[in-house]
């Protein structure tokens, strides 16, 4: 946990969280705390943001979550929230190009939020999936030890899961949504690590 308190500012959190490998759940899915994370040297995006969260506690900062609610055919995405000078930002480990890291800049989480939405589509069909989002989940006020448990963190996820979500936008406007084009569909392909890499 050491390395956590070095890393001070949001910035150097995603640099760190860049460097670990993206858990691809070759023996079952996870959702491992903050302490079997970094034992384990890999993350996907629950179990980065867990880690996110618990280094902006160590400087003080509140530990919240954002959750990025998708289409049945698509799967969700959770990133850390931080806010600098009333702006929010946000911290991700994503192993795409896309829904990656966010700078201060967002007047309000449904601001930051909406940024994420046209990146997030279906490569096959180009369609766009991002329907809701969390309001801000405070790991603080939760029962559940998710720095140190051994155990997946199913009942956390549930509890992130079943927050208070807000619609993006109206359902009626789905039919005026455009797919994603070609080119989008072409860097949507581009991940950081490959699952033949055995450190995944």
């Amino acid at each position: 946990m050491d390395i956590l308190k070095k890393l001070t500012t949001p910035q150097k959190i995603q640099d760190f969280l860049d460097t670990l490998p993206m858990n691809h759940e070759k023996n079952g899915e996870t959702y491992m705390s903050v302490s079997r994370t970094l034992r384990e040297k890999k993350a996907h995006c629950f179990e980065g943001a867990l880690v996110a969260a618990h280094a902006l506690q160590l400087q003080g900062e509140k530990p919240l979550l954002l959750d990025l609610s998708v289409t049945y055919d698509d799967i969700d995405h959770v990133v850390t929230l931080y806010r600098k000078n009333g702006y929010w930002g946000a911290i991700s480990k994503t192993n795409h190009a896309s829904l990656r890291f966010r700078d201060p800049v967002y007047k309000s989480v449904r601001e930051l939020a909406a940024s994420y939405f046209n990146e997030y589509f279906l490569n096959d069909t180009g369609k766009k999936t991002l329907r809701a989002y969390s309001r801000p989940f405070d790991l603080s006020k939760q029962k559940i030890d998710w720095v140190n448990a051994e155990e997946d963190l199913v009942d956390l996820v549930d509890a992130l899961e079943d927050s208070p979500h807000l619609p993006l936008f109206p359902k009626e406007n789905v039919k005026f949504l455009r797919k994603a084009d070609k080119i989008e569909r072409k860097a949507g392909e581009l991940v950081e690590w490959n699952e033949s890499d055995r450190r995944t």
